[in-house]
């Protein structure tokens, strides 16, 4: 293994080389074996079963748009159709006998597209974020939330396990909302040299400013929810005690932070739909419900608020969602919860910008993916984000359709806020000093993009260039 200087581009020995290279050709074969079996099906149903799939993914998509769009009949049509496609293609395959060429074609290309991610993950360059000696602190000081995590820090004996370890911590009351960020400089007032938190993201994103702002690591443990930040961190998410080895057998990283409009964060600003959502009272006990209440007003008719970027020197126009995050994720998956930052001292904000406004452009995006007008995918050092409320206002009326100053939700880290706009995004390169385990589970490498000209690459021996972003 090879390093370089800033966070150690680690390239794979030949073994991995081997395998991956094997692991492609396997892709590329089963490709072809696809497009052999629909050849080969043409004159017994083999374009039926390609414009059936196609059909039935465009028709599904559409129910769903209009389920989440509207209410009344013709929610009810949507979820009707959005059912009904998928059974729909089903029948017509069991029906007129084509469900063998149909289970052929998906195995062929199921198989086709894992070993090609496969393959694209084992050839791709791995950054590792350069790691230095951690000292043992003299005076760390914790702030554990009881309820966070559904009480993690009392089920696994955070406090008498930090404690036992020389640390001071202070349980906050659920009852009593503190600022987190002010005991932390009390406790900097105080002699701590070392800051962390057993909680949320978004209060760990508050004391992880604190931190920085002193130059004083910071330790994460993880006994929040979804705990997105102690994953791309690496850190053993299953048992949060674990996190607590740093203070004994650490190693220390230099990893960016994120601020929008002078409040840090961790992981991701959200505008748009998924913000206007979460200010709602309610949502925390009927997400589900909620969302569905909301969708109809925040996705169609008048007076809704659309959102203007600027990112970097480009502009991006009526979005119904952005989210902003520290440092890009690989995928879309980010708004399902699934998607990984590879890497979180690359210096870039990842910007996703959604823009819906139809039927035939949800079909498009469950069609095309990444590759659809409605989804912008990209990265940026500065993004600064304004309101457009729409209206059926005429060309002469200045009324609709005019950005200006105002507040607009935001969701930072997951906590729901109100920001005067223009709303700034920014990122301060390697500004936390974050302790973590030596010997902790690791940052799990996410799936790539499929990208096929860089797959026969591979498969047939020719260079393989690294992807945009990638260091190589």
């Amino acid at each position: 293994m090879s390093q370089d200087g800033r966070g150690g581009a680690r390239t794979a020995g030949s073994g991995g080389g081997t395998a991956a290279r094997l692991l492609a050709r396997i892709a590329v074969l089963a490709a072809v074996g696809s497009l052999v079996v629909l050849v080969l099906a043409i004159g017994d149903g083999g374009l039926v079963v390609l414009l059936a799939g196609l059909l039935g993914l465009v028709a599904c998509a559409a129910g769903v748009w209009w389920f989440l769009a509207h209410r009344g009949a013709v929610r009810l049509l949507g979820a009707l159709v959005a059912v009904a496609a998928p059974v729909g293609v089903l029948v017509l395959f069991a029906h007129d006998g084509l469900w063998r060429t149909a289970l052929l074609l998906v195995v062929c290309w199921a198989l086709a597209l894992a070993c090609a991610r496969a393959a694209l993950r084992r050839a791709r360059p791995r950054r590792k974020t350069r790691s230095y000696p951690a000292s043992r602190p003299r005076s760390a000081f914790l702030i554990m939330n009881p309820k966070s995590g559904g009480g993690k820090v009392g089920r696994f004996g955070l406090v008498d396990r930090a404690e036992a370890l020389g640390a001071r911590v202070t349980v906050l009351d659920p009852d009593a909302p503190a600022d987190v960020a002010a005991l932390a400089r009390e406790a900097v007032a105080d002699g701590a040299d070392l800051l962390g938190v057993a909680g949320g993201d978004g209060t760990q994103a508050l004391v992880a400013a604190v931190a920085a702002e002193h130059d004083l690591p910071f330790l994460v443990i993880s006994a929040g929810t979804r705990n997105h930040f102690a994953m791309d961190l690496g850190l053993d998410r299953s048992d949060p005690s674990r996190c607590l080895d740093a203070l004994t057998d650490g190693e220390e990283l230099r990893i960016d932070l994120g601020d929008v409009g002078g409040r840090p964060f961790v992981n991701t600003v959200s505008f748009g739909v998924y913000a206007d959502v979460v200010q709602r009272p309610e949502y925390r006990d009927d997400k589900a419900g909620t969302a569905l209440t909301l969708m109809p007003d925040l996705l169609v008719g008048e007076g809704v608020r659309r959102l203007d970027a600027r990112i970097d020197d480009t502009a991006l126009t009526s979005q119904q969602a952005l989210l902003i995050s520290n440092n890009a994720y690989t995928s879309p998956d980010v708004l399902s919860g699934g998607g990984r930052r590879p890497s979180l001292d690359d210096g870039e904000l990842g910007v996703l910008g959604i823009r819906v406004e139809g039927a035939a452009e949800a079909a498009d995006l469950a069609v095309r993916g990444s590759q659809s007008t409605g989804l912008t995918v990209t990265t940026a050092r500065r993004v600064e984000v304004t309101s457009t409320v729409t209206g059926e206002s005429g060309p002469d009326d200045t009324g609709g359709g005019d950005s200006g100053t105002e507040e607009i939700p935001v969701a930072v880290d997951g906590e729901a806020l109100r920001m005067t706009t223009p709303v700034v995004c920014t990122l301060r390169p390697g500004a936390l000093r974050v302790v973590v385990p030596r010997h902790r589970p690791g940052v799990v490498a996410p799936a790539p993009r499929v990208d096929w000209r860089r797959l026969f690459d591979l498969a047939f021996g020719r260079p393989v260039p690294s992807p945009p972003g990638q260091d190589g």
